[in-house]
């Protein structure tokens, strides 16, 4: 028999969309690892290489783009239209040398989170395509208004050819798709024990006065870092590498490490509306304070999830740059929800996927 071969294919917006599907490649790989990953996406090969442990081989191709950012919180909505009307020129061209690419290498099964094309592509290629997502980038562009209703529907028609969608927690409806299973939250692993965690950096503070400051790939130029003096006797922990010099600030930059790695000796994770963030720090049971996000559509339903099912305290944008970041002196708010948020995403879409492609 041939070789099971999944094609993950992983939009280009941001690292969040690589290291949950590389959590969910990494799942795959250890229920099955005769399955050959083939990880189509150009984040850096270390990151994922931080979730998956085995081999794999990279194809860095972009078939989408998300949303064109200088940082973690600025978008450029002008800039991000062009180049979406250049994908849709392009998009026959695009698809053709995949399909190319998928047959050379018999692939089997596309799994993508999010890129729209993936779906033209398996069609093309006669082959299904599954996908993994809380969001549909057809519902972020529709809300930036008129100028980009033509694109969001061409997005939606591409995503209603998706064959399958496991729709993760914290979601949109994602009307465009058609078949649709709900699964739990997806995310990596600690892998180092807490207390080699804190050997390595030096860090003796308690856990209520640990904190891990995240903002994904892109960072945040404007972090206020000046406002941890006034906690001399907490520990901070980033992994910006441009963090100044502080008595109170830990600079992980060793790349081995992941914020999620931070997380069970930290008090509470101050991040941006973030996926894999919020679902990291959910999954390990890891309070949550985070900007508000007005620009991108998809923050308001993972504020929503995050108030309904993690301790959580949710800061405007002044509250957060020009406060004096008193929040940290308050008790996080208690979830809304009683009932507990399913954390089992990985090990649902892998098993789903192994199934598959053991059986066809």
């Amino acid at each position: 028999m041939d070789r099971p071969i999944l094609y993950i294919a992983i939009t280009n917006h941001g690292f969040g969309h690589a290291t949950r599907a590389a959590a969910v490649a990494a799942t795959i790989q250890k229920l099955c690892p005769e399955i050959l990953l083939i990880i189509v996406s150009t984040a850096p090969r270390w990151l994922l290489e931080c979730y998956i442990e085995g081999d794999f081989i990279q194809r860095p191709r972009a078939m989408d783009l998300g949303v064109v950012q200088a940082d973690s919180l600025t978008m450029d909505k002008t800039a991000t239209l062009e180049k979406l009307l250049e994908i849709k020129k392009n998009q026959n061209s695009i698809i053709a040398s995949e399909v190319n690419f998928i047959r050379q290498n018999r692939v089997h099964l596309i799994l993508a989170d999010v890129p729209f094309l993936a779906c033209e592509i398996a069609k093309a290629a006669k082959i299904p395509c599954w996908m993994m997502s809380n969001f549909g980038f057809d519902f972020i562009y529709r809300d930036w208004g008129s100028r980009f209703t033509d694109i969001a529907d061409w997005i939606s028609d591409c995503y209603s050819k998706c064959d399958r969608l496991f729709r993760l927690p914290f979601h949109e409806p994602m009307q465009a798709f058609n078949n649709i299973t709900d699964v739990g939250l997806t995310g990596g692993s600690p892998r180092y024990a807490p207390e080699e965690v804190r050997s390595t950096w030096g860090i003796t503070t308690p856990k209520d006065k640990t904190i891990l400051l995240t903002f994904g790939g892109l960072g945040l130029q404007e972090i206020p870092y000046e406002n941890l003096k006034q906690f001399p006797d907490w520990q901070f922990i980033t992994l910006d590498k441009s963090a100044p010099d502080l008595p109170n600030l830990v600079s992980a930059t060793d790349q081995k490490y992941r914020p999620v790695d931070f997380m069970p000796i930290c008090g509470r994770v101050v991040s941006k509306p973030g996926f894999s963030t919020f679902a990291e720090a959910t999954r390990l049971d890891v309070p949550i304070v985070s900007v508000t996000r007005d620009e991108f559509a998809e923050a308001a339903f993972l504020l929503e999830g995050i108030r309904n099912y993690n301790q959580h305290q949710i800061l405007n944008p002044s509250e957060f740059f020009q406060g004096t970041w008193d929040f940290l002196n308050q008790s996080p708010n208690q979830p809304k929800q009683s009932q507990l948020i399913a954390k089992d995403g990985n090990e649902t879409i892998a098993h789903a996927v192994v199934d598959y492609l053991q059986s066809s």
